[in-house]
């Protein structure tokens, strides 16, 4: 894998860990290795996705834990 490659996943992984030091290094390595400003804007938001992803499968998991708890599922 190329560096720039590495510098988006790692992006991409800031994202969606919630890491804004993560973020800050990657973000700033990328730039020092030239990769267009579109690619990290569509990699942001593939973090983005990623985290909201497993937010939403986490909402869902904790709705048929509640159930089960209640008698209910």
């Amino acid at each position: 894998m190329d560096a720039k490659t590495k510098e988006l996943v790692g992006i991409a992984a800031a994202v969606a860990g919630h890491c804004q030091k993560c973020f800050d290094y990657h973000y700033k390595e990328a730039g020092k290795l030239g990769v267009a400003k579109e690619d990290i804007i569509e990699t942001i938001e593939l973090g983005k996705a990623i985290r909201q992803a497993g937010a939403t499968s986490m909402d869902e998991f904790i709705v048929y834990k509640l159930r089960d708890l209640m008698g209910q599922g």
